[in-house]
């Protein structure tokens, strides 16, 4: 560990005995870039927003912060504006009644967003438009617009500790396992978010000549985590795409100096598909290929790696798990069709699926739950606990089943828990079913997934009911997240 001073900002500064153990000071300490700008000048327009907006320090006072945000510069402004607190990391893609939902479970005071996104949100929050930072922002509160200069970003020193160990408060909370019917916030803390991101530089190998291509939404963790956080923090270069396109993506791989990507297997066929398109082959500086989110054939692997000349290294995490659990970590020979092995400072097992009590560990070769422990493991939930994932005597229960192998890799072996993926999205069945149950005329419902090669899977609806199919998927349009929507649906009268 080593003792740091780092210019932030002018004016007031509240006194922190350790700064940099605040996620957006942890990443900033590092001197990383997103797209043109200074990760700490991103951090210390975030701080000013607070020093000079009092309506934002209102509407924020014993309340939480959301952030609504696609992937871009923004969300390093609006997760330093939190100050410390718990943020709501909200999907773009997430449905109005979705995101008012989160919103008040979580008790959130003020939204930063962007102009193009602040429609989706409830009239009476306060929101925070980030579309001209890091030079200045717009506070929206109570029907009045005020404009926020941010343009000093210089005077003071923050003086700490470099490396040490993140605060045990509340960083981030993310909606997940709603294998009930209703989506549970998972409370990360800086710790969790912290130790996460670094056992990622190590198992990645970023350094400050990466320069990492982030096509995953930040208010994903996998996202945020392994494209935003990890190499910020080892000082390297993020370029971000708010919306993934693969052709653009491809041209970036082969002009832009990109070492790292970062995708789910939906993202990694459709860059194939363009990279194809091209002629078939890929140039360019890439070095390491991360995929996670759902589960990785083996043939996907190999097209990839026949196309690049890089190995696509499979990952494995959870929300609850900060997120990143298992990887073939770039030091070791890509085991192709694992998840590789655990971070460090991370323990997975395998053990019985029993309900209650320590989990019984199973030996090498034995199919099993995969349980997780260590300081990336989640708080708990904000309510709701009893319906989510169980922690046992500090172990994890993830709901995910693996097996053991003689050289200390897991092997996937499907999901025991009530959900499946979709372009690498957690989709629950029970999410759906209850929300198609609140359409008047609408009796019973039954969701369940449909294989298909490009997004894992598709979602397939079946309802009993006196309404037509275009009602039931005009409902779920106005209600569900993209990912969630039914692409099938058969009503019976």
């Amino acid at each position: 560990m080593t003792r740091g001073r780092w210019l932030v900002a002018g004016g007031y500064f509240p006194p922190m005995p350790t700064p940099f153990s605040l996620l957006p000071l942890a990443i900033a300490a590092g001197g990383g870039r997103v797209d043109e700008f200074e990760s700490q000048q991103l951090v210390a327009a975030g701080f000013i927003l607070l020093q000079r907006s009092a309506p934002l320090v209102r509407a924020l006072s014993g309340r939480r912060a959301g952030i609504l945000l696609p992937t871009s510069p923004q969300f390093l402004v609006a997760l330093a504006a939190c100050e410390g607190r718990g943020a709501v990391l909200v999907n773009p893609l997430a449905a109005p009644p979705e995101i008012e939902h989160q919103l008040a479970d979580a008790r959130v005071g003020a939204v930063f967003t962007v102009a193009a996104l602040a429609d989706r949100l409830p009239d009476s929050v306060t929101r925070v438009l980030l579309d001209d930072m890091p030079r200045s922002a717009r506070v929206v509160a109570d029907g009045v617009t005020r404009e926020v200069d941010l343009g000093s970003h210089v005077g003071m020193t923050l003086e700490g500790e470099f490396g040490i160990g993140g605060s045990d408060e509340e960083a981030a909370i993310v909606y997940t396992s709603a294998m009930a019917g209703t989506p549970l916030g998972a409370v990360l803390s800086h710790r969790n978010l912290i130790a996460n991101a670094r056992a990622t530089v190590e198992a990645s190998a970023n350094h400050a000549g990466d320069h990492v291509l982030a096509l995953l939404p930040f208010s994903h963790l996998f996202g945020l985590t392994v494209a935003g956080s990890a190499p910020l923090m080892a000082g390297a270069r993020v370029t971000t795409m708010a919306r993934f396109d693969p052709i653009r993506a491809v041209e970036l791989l082969e002009s832009a100096g990109i070492t790292e990507i970062v995708g789910v297997p939906a993202v990694f066929r459709a860059l194939l598909s363009a990279v194809e398109r091209r002629g078939g082959a890929l140039r360019g500086a890439l070095r390491l290929a991360i995929c996670g989110g759902a589960a990785l054939p083996e043939s996907l692997q190999e097209r990839w790696a026949g196309a690049t000349g890089v190995e696509l290294r499979q990952g494995y995490g959870l929300t609850e798990a900060g997120p990143v659990c298992l990887f073939n970590r770039v030091d070791r020979g890509n085991a192709r069709g694992t998840l590789g092995v655990p971070l460090t400072g991370v323990e997975v097992r395998i053990a019985e699926r029993t309900v209650e009590g320590r989990p019984m560990f199973l030996a090498a070769g034995a199919e099993g739950e995969i349980v997780v422990r260590g300081d990336n493991v989640f708080r708990g939930y904000l309510s709701g606990g009893e319906h989510g994932l169980r922690v046992q005597d500090g172990w994890l229960r993830t709901g995910d089943l693996g097996v053991c192998n003689a050289d200390g890799t897991v092997t996937f072996r499907g999901i025991a828990k009530p959900m499946f993926t979709r372009s690498g999205f957690n989709v629950y069945p029970r999410e759906i079913e209850r929300v198609v149950l609140e359409l008047p005329g609408v009796r019973a419902a039954r969701v369940w997934p449909v294989p298909e090669p490009t997004r894992e899977n598709d979602v397939a609806l079946e309802v009993e009911a006196s309404v037509g199919e275009a009602t039931v998927k005009r409902w779920c349009e106005a209600r569900l997240a993209v990912y969630k929507r039914p692409s099938r649906i058969t009503v019976r009268a």
